[in-house]
């Protein structure tokens, strides 16, 4: 599979050194991995994948004093020969913790310096689960944020609250009721629970 995937990393060489590292496993570097913020991993259109499979993609940020922490970011397959995913918000290491540590035969000792992309070679029913497991985690994650995120809001401007009688006039304030601001809460947080992405439209 030598020159099947190559690598993108936006104002630099296009890389296919993917180094096998284990059965169907491959593993290529990407040094100063600090000033990136998206990577195109592709087929090069040398060789396909055997019917019925693709390839996994991983990354995983440097840790010199830890294994490589592997994130999955999506897949490419021979009806989707390249996919552009956004690296530089994904956490370090020491931010989370994951069960696919050793997926490209690191051990407790092997260190990396560098930034990889590692590709595991496995069947598409596998990978389009993989891949809608993920997009729900990334679309429950944000939700969790904006519940709290509003929540917050809501109980910071609650904290100013007054009565009218303890109002003190002044000319140059503007006072929204409470109450509005509770209202617009409650049909934020049910439009969220109908559907996670309204807020784009």
């Amino acid at each position: 599979m030598s020159g099947m995937l190559g690598l993108i990393v936006s104002g630099r060489l296009v890389q296919t050194d993917f180094q096998l590292v284990g059965e169907n496993k491959f593993l290529i570097t990407i040094p100063d991995a600090d000033s990136i913020n998206h990577v195109v991993v592709f087929l090069t259109g040398t060789v396909p994948f055997i019917d019925g499979m693709g390839g996994a993609v991983y990354f995983s940020w440097p840790d010199p004093n830890a294994p490589p922490n592997w994130q999955f970011l999506g897949y490419v397959s021979n009806n989707k020969p390249s996919a552009i995913f956004k690296i530089s918000n994904l956490k370090k290491n020491h931010e989370f913790e994951n069960n696919n540590l050793g997926i490209f035969g690191a051990t407790s000792t092997t260190i990396s310096h560098v930034a990889q992309i590692g590709i595991s070679v496995e069947p598409l029913s596998i990978l389009e689960q993989q891949a809608a497991v993920a997009t729900a985690n990334a679309t429950n994650s944000f939700v969790d944020f904006a519940q709290k995120m509003i929540t917050s809001f809501l109980n910071y401007v609650s904290s100013f609250s007054v009565t009218q009688a303890q109002m003190t006039a002044n000319p140059t304030e503007n006072f929204v009721p409470l109450s509005s601001i509770q209202g617009w809460y409650e049909t934020f947080e049910r439009r969220l629970a109908q559907n996670p992405n309204f807020w784009k439209a």
